[in-house]
């Protein structure tokens, strides 16, 4: 497992910081969303799907990002090209670049047009309505728990 303080710390903060897109709520949503994804673990998705990367983002919702929003916002995808490195919007980024997988999974974030909650609970629900879906098979319990055994102790 990833050290998960080091993480916030030299991940997803400078991510967010380029990304203009910084704050405590966006921050520990992150650590949760990969809390709950990979368990700070995997960077391919286990059983042979097409997941991929720390936030386990599938191809489908990375294309959809870059084609229907990034598109469209070219300043919004030089900022994540400046916080990965890379030069180019591609998918098998997300396994190769655990900066530009964080900065993709925040990008997916800002497509929602709902603020950020600040609390767990809150945070949860949000996951599983807008990252893991209603159909998908996450639990907002799961990311709970997760949230709770991975990320509150490096706090």
């Amino acid at each position: 497992m990833l050290n998960v303080k080091q993480l916030r710390e030299y991940v997803i903060r400078p991510v967010l910081r380029e990304l203009d897109a910084f704050s405590d709520a966006a921050e520990l949503l992150l650590l949760g969303t990969a809390a709950q994804e990979s368990r700070f673990e995997y960077i391919h998705q286990l059983g042979g799907g097409p997941a991929m990367g720390l936030w386990q983002m599938e191809p489908a919702t990375h294309s959809d990002i870059a084609n229907n929003y990034l598109k469209y916002r070219p300043e919004l995808a030089a900022k994540v090209f400046r916080a990965s490195g890379c030069a180019g919007l591609d998918c098998n980024n997300l396994v190769k670049n655990i900066s530009y997988a964080c900065a993709m999974a925040r990008v997916h974030y800002l497509r929602v047009k709902e603020s950020l909650p600040a609390d767990l609970e809150g945070q949860a629900a949000y996951w599983k309505l807008h990252y893991n879906t209603p159909l998908g098979k996450g639990a907002t319990h799961e990311y709970i728990q997760n949230f709770k055994r991975l990320v509150e102790p490096h706090l």
